[in-house]
């Protein structure tokens, strides 16, 4: 990742509602959820919360898929892990026992 990807998505996550969102999709799971219902969780008005929606999709956070007349958004777990991964490419000094259970985690996955 380039810093300059890493430093979009975190600027889209500098956000309060956007970070909300995108931890209500992460919840979500695979499946995602409508933007109306997204906005109702949120509080958010619907124009609202379709221009962060953009945002986070733009950063590469989020996906979206039509399902009929609704558009269905979710977390883009390869993008936010990229994000971490960027972020904890060289973490603690090369003491992994530091970096905790993402490490443990990754190297189980890896």
């Amino acid at each position: 990742m380039e810093i300059e990807t890493a430093t979009q998505a975190f600027s889209a996550l500098a956000q309060p509602a956007r970070l909300s969102t995108l931890k209500l999709l992460v919840k979500a799971g695979p499946k995602g959820a409508a933007a109306g219902e997204i906005a109702g969780a949120i509080g958010l008005p619907a124009p609202t919360m379709s221009f962060h929606l953009k945002e986070l999709e733009r950063s590469g956070l989020i996906n979206s898929r039509k399902d009929g007349r609704r558009v269905i958004y979710a977390a883009d777990y390869g993008g936010i892990r990229e994000l971490v991964d960027y972020l904890l490419a060289d973490c603690c000094g090369g003491d992994r026992r530091l970096c905790g259970p993402y490490v443990v985690i990754k190297e189980s996955v890896a």
